[in-house]
């Protein structure tokens, strides 16, 4: 931590300061009781187009070709459930929703070839068991009012300090992208055609993307927690402002972004050299092991 004077401030914290703990406080949190990192491979996962127009269905029919430009996760959806006979565990249900961007490859007037860009969207479900230890209360909360009584706060969703979840993805990585005819027997899917003609209209063809996900699943519950304080927190530095007077002296202010017009080379990239190495390494050990 850093130091106004005597004061200890946010910031690093120093051997000296732990001298400086005035005392115990009780605070009201979210505790990650458990928590678990997944690095998954959706392979060969359909797409699924909506609304599409005329000209995209044909578009698709026609395409000899598709490439993933970009995979977003639009949505993530879990349900939170306790294992049968395993006391404080519980299953987490995890439904990714991603829309995918393809660049769809057709052949145009003369040897021209177009490309055309269509959304679609992809789901991917996995279930992971975490402990999140036992109890139940319902936590009731109030607003306070001088000389009245105190207003309860009312909402449909009432806290309490059941385990919930919590899931951060990052962007998903675009790995590969196919075409197939609806007959081709290596993605033949039992759904069938009619499922096609009811949700995107006649499709000849189908869409499968392979994509890599990184996630980190967690169960918590709001706890109250005894923790060591300083003091109270009290702002070290003025706020600064942009104002109708003085707008310029805060953009005076911002460094001139030279990566963005002059990218960093590799090596002058952090950790290039040696991710590339990590890399090249990898796939020596694939070979070997083939």
């Amino acid at each position: 931590m850093g130091h106004d004077h005597d004061r200890v401030v946010a910031g690093l914290i120093k051997e000296k300061d732990l001298s400086k703990i005035r005392e115990a406080v009780c605070v009201q949190v979210e505790k990650i009781y458990d928590s678990c990192r997944e690095k998954d491979c959706i392979e060969d996962a359909r797409v699924r187009f909506e609304n599409l127009s005329p000209a995209e269905r044909d578009v698709i029919n026609e395409a000899f070709n598709v490439k993933i430009r970009r995979a977003i996760v639009k949505d993530v959806r879990t349900d939170v459930e306790p294992v049968p006979f395993k006391r404080g565990f519980y299953t987490v249900d995890v439904k990714f929703i991603i829309k995918v961007i393809l660049d769809f490859f057709t052949n145009g007037p003369g040897d021209c070839i177009e490309i055309h860009t269509i959304p679609g969207f992809i789901t991917f479900d996995k279930k992971v068991i975490l402990f999140g230890s036992e109890g139940n209360v319902k936590i009731f909360t109030s607003v306070f009012e001088e000389g009245e009584i105190d207003k309860p706060v009312r909402s449909k969703l009432q806290q309490s300090n059941l385990p919930f979840s919590k899931v951060e993805v990052a962007e998903p990585i675009p790995l590969n992208a196919k075409i197939r005819g609806i007959l081709d027997k290596l993605f033949e899917d039992k759904r069938g055609e009619e499922e096609e003609r009811g949700v995107e209209g006649i499709l000849s063809k189908r869409v499968f993307v392979t994509i890599g996900l990184f996630s980190i699943i967690k169960l918590a519950r709001f706890v109250q927690l005894l923790i060591p304080a300083f003091d109270f927190c009290f702002p070290n530095k003025e706020c600064i402002a942009a104002t109708e007077e003085n707008p310029c002296d805060l953009f005076d202010t911002i460094e001139f972004p030279f990566d963005e017009f002059f990218p960093p080379q590799k090596f002058d990239f952090p950790g290039a050299l040696a991710e590339e190495k990590a890399m090249f390494e990898e796939m020596e050990d694939k070979f070997k092991k083939r």
